[in-house]
């Protein structure tokens, strides 16, 4: 079949940021109903399972084969244990850090996988790379404002809590990394709804064991007002709208010269955190989540 025509880059740089929204809006969805009391492995498997039926649609209206190509199947698996372990950090984070930075320390991934794939016989990182890491790097320290959080662990603050939820953050950005790094060197092969259909198909049924041997405490609690229970049902809804929307219009979007367009995301974070949970940054932290998401945009663009 002829590869599906193209976008107009204008229309796909408008649809990749509506989806990008999205996945925003979802995030601060989440800590709404973490605020009442839901549990992150609920927030999870309500977000994995909605995106599993539509998955699940996806291959049926195809009619993709489900059977994986010999050699595969511990790598798919492991791809879905990964972003099991993904989703939980990263929702970790956000419960406990505003969701904005939450998100800003998630997306260093790139970095991690520039370094992965150099560790693992790939090109080494250009010169003008590791500027730009180091740059991301900086603008992160600014944009958790270290100084101030140390200040806090000291005087018995909420530092603990922040680093914490900066160590999680941290962890989601490394898993994820080698999660792209399996999909790209192990699993290229396979049709993308297929992999991303048994990944959630894991990411399901790992959180739900987690729950029930009590791996994760009140990780399977419901939210205990109307609020909770709306963020959980936006959470549901965005997630699934923006993965249906990637999904269906990925071989139209020109990816990878558009891709950069996804940083949209932790700017929208902050802005829907500021506007639903209150949730705002200093002037320091301002300026080094621009740094961050200026280094990340040049690092996606680099050929290397």
């Amino acid at each position: 079949m002829p590869a599906p025509a193209l976008l107009p880059r204008p229309t796909a740089l408008l649809l990749i940021a509506a989806i990008a929204c999205c996945f925003a809006g979802n995030h601060v969805a989440a800590r709404l109903a973490f605020d009442d009391g839901a549990g992150v492995l609920t927030a999870i498997l309500c977000r994995a399972g909605t995106a599993l039926l539509v998955l699940g649609a996806l291959v049926a209206w195809r009619r993709e084969r489900l059977a994986l190509p010999a050699g595969t199947g511990g790598w798919q698996l492991l791809l879905g244990l990964l972003l099991a372990v993904q989703s939980l950090c990263l929702y970790s984070a956000v419960a406990r850090i505003p969701v904005a930075l939450a998100l800003l320390v998630a997306n260093t991934f790139p970095v991690l996988l520039a370094l992965l794939n150099w560790a693992t016989g790939g090109p080494r990182p250009t010169r003008r790379a590791c500027l730009v890491m180091g740059i991301v790097l900086a603008g992160l320290l600014l944009a958790l404002d270290v100084p101030a959080r140390l200040a806090e662990a000291r005087g018995g603050g909420s530092g603990i809590a922040w680093g914490a939820g900066v160590a999680f953050a941290l962890t989601a950005a490394t898993v994820f990394s080698f999660s792209l790094w399996i999909t790209d060197r192990r699993l290229a092969t396979l049709p993308g709804t297929v992999r991303s259909f048994y990944a959630m198909l894991t990411v399901c049924a790992s959180m739900a064991m987690a729950g029930a041997a009590g791996a994760v405490p009140s990780g399977l609690a419901w939210p205990q007002h109307a609020p909770g229970w709306t963020g959980l049902a936006l959470l549901m809804l965005l997630y699934c709208t923006g993965f249906t929307l990637l999904f269906v219009s990925l071989p139209r979007l020109d990816m990878a010269r558009n891709a950069p367009m996804m940083n949209v995301e932790p700017i929208a974070t902050l802005f829907i955190g500021w506007a639903v949970l209150d949730q705002w940054l200093a002037p320091i932290q301002l300026a080094g989540t621009g740094v961050v998401l200026a280094g990340i945009v040049l690092l996606s663009r680099s050929r290397r």
